[in-house]
């Protein structure tokens, strides 16, 4: 199975175990909206958070490209304050894992 469908399956799920698999455990996270650097203890926390909270919703996330070192995604997320962000994720891969993940955000209207 490819990261992004593992990944994407994880999300669906709600399975923390799951996507916290799928991410090394060196693994950065950088939002390039806010210029934040977190780790991936602090970056699970925060995924956690959304995804109980019911007005939290990720659509049309896809998969740009995808191969043994880098995959690229795109999603639409609305958060729970009514605010919808336009997502692309450029994830650096190792050994099967999420190493690093790069994102930007456009707000959306």
């Amino acid at each position: 199975m490819s990261i992004f469908k593992g990944i994407k399956k994880a999300h669906e799920d709600q399975d923390m175990e799951a996507l916290m698999s799928l991410h090394h455990c060196d693994c950065e996270f950088i939002s390039h909206s806010t210029g934040a650097s977190v780790r991936k203890a602090e970056f699970m926390e925060r995924m956690s958070r959304f995804w109980l909270d019911p007005s939290f919703d990720e659509r049309m996330q896809r998969c740009i490209y995808e191969n043994d070192d880098i995959m690229v995604e795109h999603s639409v997320m609305r958060f729970p304050d009514g605010s919808r962000e336009s997502l692309m994720a450029v994830n650096m891969l190792e050994n099967g894992q999420v190493i690093r993940r790069e994102t930007g955000a456009t707000p959306m209207r």
